[in-house]
């Protein structure tokens, strides 16, 4: 079972927004929604833009290019047009330091 790979400190990552990371080659995007990390794939299953490129409301991350939302706790689309969710990954904060499990 692959371990946490370290993606970057909290401070990388500001309340209320989201950045991508290579996780082991893999697009991971890193949310903070009000002090929680949450992980999940960064490109979305409609048109395969970048979901970190979107805007957080809450725990829903908004493609910013057809307005597609997922939810960033598990992954599951809210609104279409997506029809298929991303990925959710296990995500842990140690000594400041953010960890994605893939």
């Amino acid at each position: 079972m692959p371990g946490f790979v370290t993606v970057g400190s909290v401070e990388d990552v500001p309340d209320g927004e989201v950045r991508a990371f290579d996780v082991n080659g893999q697009p991971v995007a890193v949310a903070n929604a009000g002090g929680t990390f949450f992980a999940f794939g960064d490109t979305c299953t409609h048109r395969q833009c970048s979901l970190a490129e979107g805007d957080l409301d809450g725990t829903t991350i908004v493609c910013a290019c057809h307005g597609s939302e997922f939810d960033v706790t598990t992954g599951e689309v809210l609104n279409g047009p997506a029809a298929v969710p991303v990925g959710s990954y296990e995500v842990r904060v140690e000594g400041g330091s953010i960890q994605v499990q893939v």
